[in-house]
């Protein structure tokens, strides 16, 4: 089983922890920033929050973009009630089917505040009320102990973001569960390729700089603004997608993917042909095992959002495979994780000074 050094692990926990629903990551940010300080010879953010870190080798080569995002689904207060209940909105792709009965934190300006997901008893249900079908979100409420407007309005106001509770969880040496997996994992990730391009900066052969993105659950706008400030010559993208080895997933339409076989490389549109090759092929040469995915329209990553920007960023993306995806018991494996770092790094170290791509080598 592998295990992750000491740093690596706190590192991987605070982030995970610490609460970035999307259109509210600068907590996680902050974090991010601190770590990939140490690792880096430039760190820059925008306006919005996205962050990036740059490794350059003071030569006019060319600039390979990592890129992951740092935002995670949740929940927004929507309206409070005369008698105190608040009731939630979504942010991004959250599932109100898992929303009742559970723990939640709003994060207002005075600090974290705990309430439940109220879940009608099974004694009190029946067809006509609601019983077993996915409730609306505008029927999602949290009770967080008060008993009229006012005394909530002391503790919360609409705005304010919600996350469930649920924390780190290892279901054995090498099979992680948390929370927001999707996507602080790759913001892990890229960190620890910086990490190690710093120590083999001798072999680095371009610039390359990290970026860790605001709002992809909403839109990839954080990547869009940032990759067309920047104009990077290629990008590696990192998310998470789907583990298909669980009970009910039909492989025919979804595909073969399976958690501890190594991460898996998108073949479609947005990702650029010659650029999917050299990551192959620093697979092959590292013996790092991987998987294959076909995307059809869209990626529904921040793929989709860079590899269009003015005259084209050609773009490979690389994901992790998760179980259970957008609910609070993501689950991955760190050998899948370590084979990602692994992976991003040889690519770079790939490249070459005047590296270009092009469909037609």
């Amino acid at each position: 089983m592998m295990m992750l050094d000491k740093e690596s692990q706190t590192f991987l926990e605070e982030l995970l922890i610490t609460p970035s629903p999307t259109g509210y990551e600068s907590m996680g940010q902050k974090v991010w920033r601190e770590y990939v300080k140490k690792y880096s010879d430039k760190v820059e953010s925008d306006a919005y929050g996205s962050v990036v870190a740059k490794i350059e080798t003071n030569m006019d080569v060319a600039t390979i973009m990592l890129e992951a995002h740092a935002d995670e689904i949740g929940m927004v207060v929507q309206h409070i009630s005369d008698d105190g209940f608040v009731t939630l909105n979504k942010l991004g792709g959250s599932d109100s089917t898992i929303a009742r009965a559970k723990r939640v934190y709003i994060h207002s300006k005075n600090g974290r505040v705990l309430g439940v997901t109220g879940n009608k008893a099974i004694h009190l249900q029946d067809s006509k009320n609601g019983g077993g079908k996915q409730p609306a979100w505008k029927d999602i409420y949290v009770d967080i102990g008060a008993s009229s407007k006012e005394e909530a309005q002391e503790l919360v106001q609409v705005g304010n973001p919600v996350t469930y509770t649920d924390e780190v969880e290892y279901l054995n040496d090498e099979i992680i569960a948390a929370r927001a997996l999707d996507n602080r994992i790759g913001g892990f990730v890229i960190a620890q390729v910086l990490r190690r391009l710093r120590k083999r900066k001798k072999e680095l052969k371009v610039n390359v700089m990290a970026l860790n993105s605001v709002q992809e659950e909403v839109g990839g706008f954080g990547a869009r603004m940032m990759s067309y400030r920047h104009m990077p010559d290629a990008a590696l993208v990192t998310d998470v997608t789907h583990a298909t080895d669980t009970p009910g997933i039909n492989n025919k339409e979804h595909g073969t993917i399976k958690l501890g076989e190594g991460p898996s490389v998108q073949h479609g549109g947005a990702t650029h042909p010659s650029v999917v090759s050299l990551v192959e092929k620093a697979a092959e040469q590292a013996e790092i095992s991987i998987q294959h995915e076909a995307t059809s329209v869209r990626t529904g990553t921040d793929t989709d959002s860079i590899f269009y920007q003015r005259t084209g960023i050609p773009s490979a993306l690389i994901s992790l495979p998760i179980r259970y995806m957008h609910s609070p018991v993501e689950t991955a494996s760190l050998k899948d994780a370590e084979a990602l770092i692994s992976l991003m790094t040889e690519s770079i170290l790939a490249m070459e000074p005047d590296q270009t791509f092009s469909v037609f080598e």
